[in-house]
This record gives C-alpha cells, sequence and structure tokens, in this order.
C-alpha cells in the first residue's frame, strides 16, 4: 500500500473509526432497544459485553487491517497467504464486503428518513401536532415509494461523494469537519433536554439496574448491540485500520473508540429519554421511538422546531459518517483487484447497493403485505437483509478474533500492541475464548422464535462447533500460536 494512503495524523483514525460507529445505532437503535428491554439493566450487559469483547475484537480487527496495509479481502488472502493457514480465513473480508454491502442498502432508505423530518421540523410544519397527526404522516412517509426512493437516492448519493474524492480530500477532511460538528450539536439538544424536559426521570430509567427487568431476548440484544454499535466484522474498522500510522497505539485508540461510542449512546439516551417523559409519553415504542414519539415531543415544547430540526440534523451527519465506512472497503477492494480508479470502484458499489435498496423500499409499501420473500420465507425484504447481517457480521467478528487469536505469533502482535506483557496475555484469552463464545450467542438474535431454555444448549453446540472448525482451518498453519 502507498504511504499516499496513510491517515496524515495519527488522530484521524479515531476520528474514522468513531464516525463508523456512531450512526443509527447510538441514535436510533440502542434508545429504541433500552426503552424495550428495561432502560438500566440492558445497558449494564451491553456495558459489560462491550468492554469484555468489544474492545478485543475491535483490537484484533485494527491490528489485521494494519499488518496486512491492504482492503479486508486482498488483507485476508495476505495474512492467509504469509501464515500458511487454510484459504477458508480469507472469507473474513468477504462477509465484511458483503455486510457493508447489504447493510449501506437498507441503511440509506432508513437515514433518508431524517432527511424527511429535517425538512419537516425546520419548515414547522409539525409544531403543535397531536400524535395522530405525526403517526399517520409517518405511515404516508413508508407508504410513498418515490418518497423513500428520493431520500435514498440523495443519501446514498452525498455519502458516495464524499467517498470518491479520496482518502485525504473526502474522508478525512470530511470527518474533521463532520464529527465535531455532530458532538456540538449533540451536547446543545442534551441542555435543551435538561432545561424542556425530564432529565431525573430519564437518568433513573437508564440507570437503574434491575436485571430481573430483563427477559433473554432482552440479554441477547444488549449483546447484539454492543457487538454492532462498534461496526465488527463489517470490513470498515479492518479498512481504516489498513491506513493507520504505524505509530498511533493501537490498544489506546481502540479504548478510546468504546469510550466515545458509549458516551454519544448515553447521552443520546438520556437527551431522548428527557424529552420523552417530559412530554409524558412511553419510552418502549420501539423503532418508533425517533420517528413517531420524538417528532411529537418536540412538537410540544417551545422552540422544539428548532431544536427538532437540529436534531435531525444530527442523525444524518452520523448516518452519513457510519455509510461511508460501508463504502470504503468494497472500493478499496474494487481499487485493488480490478486496477479501477476510486471513482469508478465508489460509483459500482454505490449505484449497486442503491438498486438494492428498493427492495427495503418497496418493503414498506408495494410488497407491505404479498411479496415474494413473504411468500417463501415469511419474511419482508428489509427483513431478510437485516436477518443476512445479523448473521454475517458475527460470523466475520467470530472468525476475526480467532484467527488474530491463534494464528497470529506472540511477535507479531506484539509488535503492533507495544503494550506489556499482562495485557497482550488478558487480550489473547479474551479473543481466544471469551469473544468468540459470547459473539456465538450473538447469532441466536437470528433466530426470534428460539425457546429460552434452548439457548444454552443450541450455544454451547455453536460454540463446540466454531471452536472445532477454527482448529481444522489453522491445522495447516506452521506458526507457534
Amino acid at each position: 500500500m502507498s504511504t499516499n494512503n496513510i491517515w496524515t495524523h495519527k488522530g484521524t483514525f479515531l476520528l474514522a473509526a468513531v464516525g463508523s460507529a456512531v450512526g443509527l445505532g447510538n441514535l436510533w437503535r440502542f434508545p429504541y432497544l433500552a426503552g424495550e428491554n428495561g432502560g438500566g439493566a440492558f445497558l449494564l450487559i451491553y456495558a459489560v459485553t462491550l468492554f469484555a469483547v468489544g474492545v478485543p475484537i475491535l483490537i484484533a480487527e485494527i491490528l489485521l487491517g494494519r499488518s496486512s496495509r491492504r482492503s479486508p479481502i486482498m488483507g485476508m488472502r495476505f495474512l492467509s497467504r504469509t501464515h500458511g493457514t487454510s484459504r477458508a480465513w480469507e472469507s473474513i473480508g468477504w462477509l465484511g464486503a458483503a455486510s457493508a454491502f447489504i447493510i449501506l442498502s437498507f441503511y440509506s432508505v432508513i437515514a433518508g428518513w431524517a432527511l424527511h423530518y429535517t425538512w419537516r421540523m425546520i419548515t414547522g410544519s409539525l409544531a403543535g401536532a397531536d400524535a395522530a397527526t405525526i403517526a399517520s404522516g409517518f405511515d404516508a412517509l413508508l407508504a410513498s415509494p418515490a418518497l423513500l426512493t428520493l431520500y435514498h437516492t440523495l443519501f446514498i448519493a452525498a455519502s458516495g461523494l464524499i467517498v470518491g474524492l479520496g482518502i485525504h480530500r473526502g474522508i478525512e477532511n470530511g470527518l474533521r469537519v463532520l464529527m465535531p460538528a455532530l458532538l456540538a450539536i449533540l451536547l446543545v439538544i442534551l441542555a435543551y433536554s435538561a432545561m424542556q424536559g425530564d432529565m431525573n426521570a430519564a437518568a433513573r430509567f437508564l440507570f437503574t439496574f434491575q436485571l430481573s427487568d430483563l427477559s433473554v431476548a432482552g440479554w441477547l440484544a444488549a449483546m447484539g448491540q454492543s457487538f454492532f454499535t462498534l461496526s465488527l466484522g463489517m470490513g470498515a474498522i479492518m479498512a481504516y485500520g489498513a491506513y493507520m500510522p504505524g505509530e498511533a497505539s493501537l490498544s489506546r485508540t481502540a479504548l478510546a473508540i468504546v469510550v466515545i461510542d458509549t458516551a454519544v449512546a448515553l447521552i443520546a439516551g438520556l437527551a431522548i429519554f428527557a424529552l420523552v417523559f417530559g412530554a409524558d409519553l412511553a419510552p418502549d415504542e420501539g423503532p418508533g421511538l425517533m420517528f413517531v414519539t420524538l417528532p411529537l415531543a418536540f412538537a410540544e415544547m417551545p422552540g422544539g422546531s428548532l431544536v427538532g430540526g437540529a436534531f435531525f440534523i444530527l442523525v444524518l451527519g452520523a448516518a452519513i459518517s457510519s455509510a461511508i465506512s460501508m463504502i470504503e472497503p468494497v472500493a478499496a477492494f474494487l481499487v485493488e483487484r480490478f486496477d479501477l480508479n476510486r471513482a469508478q470502484a465508489v460509483a459500482a458499489m454505490v449505484i449497486t447497493s442503491w438498486a438494492l435498496g428498493l427492495l427495503s423500499v418497496f418493503s414498506f409499501n408495494v410488497w407491505a403485505e404479498h411479496s415474494p420473500f413473504h411468500e417463501l420465507l415469511g419474511l419482508s425484504a428489509f427483513g431478510l437483509l437485516e436477518l443476512l447481517t445479523h448473521i454475517f457480521m458475527p460470523l466475520g467478528g467470530l472468525m476475526i478474533s480467532l484467527f488474530a487469536g491463534w494464528a497470529l505469533t506472540h511477535g507479531e502482535v506484539m509488535k503492533e500492541l507495544r503494550t506489556s506483557e499482562g495485557w497482550f496475555q488478558t487480550w489473547r484469552f479474551l479473543v481466544r475464548f471469551v469473544s468468540p463464545a459470547a459473539v456465538a450467542f450473538v447469532f441466536l438474535q437470528a433466530i426470534p422464535q428460539l425457546d429460552g431454555y434452548l439457548l444454552p444448549l443450541i450455544g454451547a453446540v455453536v460454540i463446540v462447533g466454531v471452536f472445532a472448525a477454527s482448529r481444522i482451518f489453522l491445522a495447516e498453519s506452521h506458526q507457534n500460536p
């Protein structure tokens, strides 16, 4: 890899990785999952899993990217060859690319909703609206394939334009402006929520830890969110890691990413729930929390239109920072493998992902009740795409942890980590045993009808199978693990 593709400042990787992690998962998914699953109990499991599972895998993924200095697919091809392991490990890169491609397709559709609400808030068209009006407006948005396609197109084109400008002119310069601006907007909204909402109720809701409030499904949701929030197994962190300067501290950077990502999720949760409780609304409205409940709260508060507009601009900015991280791994592979220029590679990725996104657009209206996917699988197109990513990303993350933990030598890891022997041993134990076991359970999120009593048994079978497969794949290795 050319030195021209190294971040010009070692702090830029932190901005890029935080930009990838901070998105709709923090501002939309985390609050509504916490609202559905007991608040503080969900947060407790989320935090423990984040640091015991997320951090070790995050370090492993950055390590693989910086070691290979290639796109995820080509990087894993290089590492598999140089370590004498089975080429099956190359599937880490392919799973990441597939996940990024699929997620971008429906992520862009959902982010497009924020475009709609930004305009409605700024124009004041929701001021004083009642619950029925706002709910019917959201239903009307989903029922319009033309509007959804327009917003989907605008969002994915803007994201592609940033990546198409290149590592430095596009991604790096964009993130240096975007991320500080988003933090400033988030703090303004938090201050507004403290003045106009019920911050005490929000704090009690998020920081009262009653594990009895959390079902088995809630535990799995918390574990899954702690994994998905860091963009693990999607190729983005590995791709960004390939551009990371060699002198940047890998462990400290990974910890900083997790702390910032968690802080953003907590601040967003406090701000959103303060407004919700202040308006005497229910916190457990699920996915509609941001697009129905929150606009209603803004509609009932002084200056709500202006602050609501700022909030949805925040959502858009966070979504774009994540979307560009989804485009980069695939675009980088197309440049390396097929000798395309950057503009061609980004265009190919964006156009095909846009086309796939139309399936999600139609699943909310034209195919809402009857579609080929419903007939064959009992799922909407949107549901099927989401299910695939909930399989591909944990599988990729699990394989990353096993490859980094078992195939890489002590010397290789220490060369990148440059840390104490004690921290190395701790990280290797977590990434070899704890992280794979926990991520195996994340797979079970893809089986919503799973009986709680079957969870330990199926989880144990999955874990044993994973370890057996990993040892087979590594049997060809001539390295001492």
